[in-house]
């Protein structure tokens, strides 16, 4: 890539009062724990090249107003490698973070693990996994960027394991290198609109754009509510309750109803979004992320489109679920599906799992969760989402343990018996709180 940049640029770039940190590294004998014939002369040639002693520079920095344990590769050094020494850099910035509880910001440029090593490189991926694995339990966000090219173990541990994964436009992003990919390899799966489109990375940031990027995300994911969430208001004017149960499922699935984006827009005043499963899965049913609301602070959401949902969108659910749980974050769902996908293709990829995730991460919660449901409540694939004792209504929602069509034919009943169906599941909005399922009912303020 003509245009990478070398760690101190991109540090320069993104941060401001850059302090670096500079461990004890471990001894090593000439040539390098096997003895690599040249090995030492290459690694004095690189850093005769680069200006660095080896191929990540770490330390702390204030990103806007964020101060950060900043990892930054430099790829000039034998194609950014982790080696020992890289291992022991690395290590230290996480045991700064979790000590001073800052976030960590992982700026990736790396080919894989140093061969010239052997195990001795390979092991530091374990090591280092070891350190974000003790910054993860104590509470500290991870951030990463990808860069040209992030591969090999530097992908599996800080770029695929971090919180919110970034990448810069067109580079390769992959477990398998450049070198070592079959011949008849898609060379389209190794970039970072695959990923993106796969659900492995969060957003493609142009690196204009960067430290706007990084910023709002760093901002909004350390800066928790300190208090629930607040349902959101309806948003038009309610002509009133609907007087049947085939009415209130009427109102619910009409077009002109506001939807998720509508409620989150009015809700926020800006959000940023998390973006697919990181199993191979977007689903366009299900937003998630993080907004920040005045008065309260920041605030995750998880909000259903008005679709099936897809077990990837249960699973980008429970992702949002766990990130919040885990940095105090107070989370709002919004539901509003006739139900969780139920084709041939959606059992195949993991309904059951993905929804008993989600049920199990909203009944763990550490952090209050508020749900409002602003359309259709289909069944078990919507009441997972739903918290157990915040739960609100509009006007224009139902909820039920199975639509009624469905439930007619359950009951071998005609079709055209599914109005008096709907009147018999006690699914209206004021049905719901006189059955203690829901709160209340919100209105147009």
């Amino acid at each position: 890539m003509a245009d990478r940049p070398t760690a101190r640029t991109l540090l320069a770039e993104i941060t401001t009062a850059f302090r670096e940190l500079l461990p004890e590294v471990t001894a090593q004998p000439a040539d390098g724990p096997l003895g690599w014939p040249g090995y030492d002369v290459a690694r004095d040639a690189a850093a005769s090249r680069t200006g660095e002693p080896e191929s990540v520079v770490c330390g702390t920095a204030r990103i806007g107003g964020v101060e950060a344990v900043v990892i930054a590769f430099e790829f000039g050094f034998l194609g950014g490698s982790l080696g020992e020494r890289t291992g022991d850099r690395i290590k230290a910035a996480f045991d700064t973070a979790r000590t001073h509880r800052l976030p960590v910001v992982s700026l990736i440029a790396t080919g894989g693990s140093r061969m010239q090593e052997g195990m001795r490189a390979l092991v530091q991926l374990r090591r280092i996994a070891g350190a974000a694995s003790r910054a993860r339990a104590a509470g500290v966000l991870q951030l990463a960027v990808a860069c040209d090219p992030t591969t090999g173990g530097g992908w599996a541990t800080l770029g695929a394991g971090a919180d919110v994964t970034l990448a810069l436009p067109s580079v390769q992003i992959g477990f398998a290198g450049s070198r070592v990919r079959p011949p008849d390899a898609d060379p389209s799966a190794y970039t970072a609109e695959d990923q993106l489109a796969h659900g492995h990375i969060d957003a493609i940031v142009a690196r204009t754009s960067l430290t706007d990027a990084l910023s709002e995300r760093l901002t909004l994911l350390t800066s928790p509510s300190g208090n629930p969430a607040d349902p959101p208001p309806a948003l038009h004017p309610s002509p009133g309750l609907p007087a049947t149960g085939w009415e209130a499922v009427q109102r619910a699935r009409a077009a002109s109803r506001p939807r998720a984006d509508a409620y989150l827009d009015a809700y926020f005043t800006h959000r940023t979004e998390l973006s697919g499963d990181r199993c191979g899965g977007v689903d366009e049913a299900v937003t998630c992320g993080f907004g920040h609301h005045p008065g309260h602070g920041t605030i995750a959401y998880a909000a259903q489109r008005g679709l099936p949902v897809h077990p990837s969108g249960y699973r980008t659910t429970t992702r949002l679920l766990r990130l919040a749980a885990r940095l105090g974050i107070p989370v709002l769902t919004l539901i509003d599906t006739p139900g969780a996908a139920n084709d041939a293709l959606a059992e195949r990829t993991g309904a059951g799992p993905s929804i008993a995730e989600v049920f199990a991460a909203v009944a763990e919660s550490p952090v209050p969760v508020t749900t409002l449901v602003i359309g259709e409540g289909g069944s078990g694939g919507a009441l997972a989402l739903a918290s157990p004792d915040r739960t609100w209504v509009t006007p224009d929602s139902y909820f039920s343990v199975i639509a009624p069509e469905l439930a007619t034919a359950i009951l071998k009943r005609p079709l055209e018996d599914a109005p008096a169906t709907a009147d018999q599941l006690g699914l209206r909005p004021q049905d719901l709180v006189e059955l203690g399922f829901a709160r209340g009912i919100v209105e147009l303020k």
